[in-house]
């Protein structure tokens, strides 16, 4: 039997919170038609005195808990993946696989998003539907220069200039420090960051609240400037940047294949329960219980499910760093950054490293504080998040199926791995 980790005050749930996404759907729909219908009258610049400083507001009420949430999830994931791998050689296994597919996600990604954004251009609406910049976008160093600007000689002046990278290896190193501590000590500097990112979670779940009036706020002034282009801009968003998981999707059939030996005709009708509660319940935590039937049905050992499951819906979610970096990728062709290697190789690592403390919640709930820090790593404005977070809903809905899919896959591939009999 797989010694499992032990369980830590950093194995507490985190804070419940929900975006109430139905109104926010509707505010963002109710901000196009008023916009559309100011766009051109004489209380049109009235109107957007006052909608755009709260759209603002809003924004820079979510932007304020990026870097504390992040520092702090990515120190208690460090320590949980750590705790991990000293519990045995199915963990290794695990680890090894999920980081693996993580980073062959993000690197299609870094390839894939900017070719396909350059076959199926971005519409020209979109440029002004999406332009509103909050935040000044920050320098991004040249290739050559990528390797200096890795260590911050002052943290806090990073941090005060929000240079992610920097910020990220810094925490990342902080991570695997406490990790070696003594127990005692481990103990409660894991419990200080654990509580820091519950206390910025109950921030994000306040702000979140009044999502429905920012986001109103947001698209009455989008509406207003770009006409009737926000609705294709939105579509083509939503296409584009859901394609990306939609790849990941296949891919999890390839792993079960390739992996575990499931023909995908087996491994599809074993994994149908698990995706229909996916897609209801947009939670790969909700999905656990038909994930663990799946497994059964496709003869996966009990104790690689076990294991391998409750483990990959609290540290891997398959979709993320391709669709976050998709995400950032797709506003920086908006906004007119250049997509230089060094910017794509910020923004991969980011992208990389940061699904490691991501947070097993909606993706609608975790949208800005997940891909803002991708975003800033490569010199992109985030204030056009604000507005994508009102349609998250829909690629949502891509990232997790495709989450709980790869999750059952690699637990078939870990317990072949491991010594399971594996029948296709």
């Amino acid at each position: 039997m797989t010694a499992r980790p032990s369980q830590t005050d950093t194995d507490i749930a985190p804070p419940v919170l929900k975006l109430p996404a139905g109104l926010t759907f509707a505010g963002l729909v109710g901000g196009i038609v008023l916009g559309l219908l100011l766009a051109g009258t004489s209380t049109e610049e009235l109107v957007l005195q006052v909608a755009e400083p709260v759209g603002s507001l809003w924004l820079r009420a979510l932007q304020m808990t990026i870097i504390p949430l992040v520092a702090a999830l990515l120190v208690v994931g460090i320590g949980k993946m750590v705790a991990t791998a000293r519990a045995g050689a199915m963990a290794k296994t695990t680890l090894v696989g999920i980081f693996s597919i993580l980073a062959a996600g993000t690197i299609f990604a870094a390839f894939a998003m900017p070719a396909l954004l350059a076959l199926f251009p971005v519409p020209i609406e979109a440029g002004q539907v999406l332009a509103a910049e909050t935040v000044e976008p920050q320098q991004v160093p040249g290739l050559g220069d990528f390797l200096t600007s890795l260590v911050s000689p002052n943290i806090i002046a990073a941090a005060a200039e929000t240079q992610m990278l920097p910020l990220i290896i810094f925490f990342g190193a902080l991570g695997f420090a406490i990790a070696r501590l003594p127990e005692a000590r481990r103990a409660q500097m894991a419990g200080f960051f654990a509580a820091l990112a519950d206390a910025m979670l109950v921030i994000v779940g306040w702000v979140l609240w009044l999502a429905p009036v920012g986001v109103f706020a947001l698209a009455t002034g989008m509406a207003a400037r770009a006409g009737a282009g926000a609705i294709a801009a939105l579509g083509h968003y939503i296409l584009t940047v859901s394609a990306m998981g939609f790849v990941v999707f296949v891919a999890a059939y390839v792993v079960a294949w390739a992996g575990a030996g499931f023909s995908p005709l087996r491994f599809g009708r074993a994994i149908v329960p698990a995706q229909a509660v996916a897609l209801s319940t947009q939670s790969s935590l909700a999905s656990l219980p038909p994930m663990l039937e799946s497994c059964r049905r496709l003869g996966i050992r009990a104790a690689a499910a076990d294991f391998v499951l409750p483990l990959a819906v609290a540290i891997f979610r398959a979709t993320s760093p391709a669709m976050n970096l998709a995400v950032a990728i797709y506003v920086a062709v908006l906004t007119g950054v250049e997509l230089t290697p060094g910017v794509l190789a910020a923004g991969a690592a980011v992208a990389l490293v940061t699904t490691i403390g991501s947070v097993s919640l909606p993706g609608s709930v975790s949208f800005v504080t997940s891909i803002g820090p991708i975003a800033l790593a490569m010199g992109v404005p985030i204030g056009p998040l604000a507005l994508l977070v009102a349609v998250e809903m829909i690629p949502d809905l891509m990232r997790t199926v495709g989450n709980v899919t790869m999750n059952v896959a690699l637990a078939g591939t870990v317990d072949r791995r491991t010594g399971g009999a594996v029948e296709a």
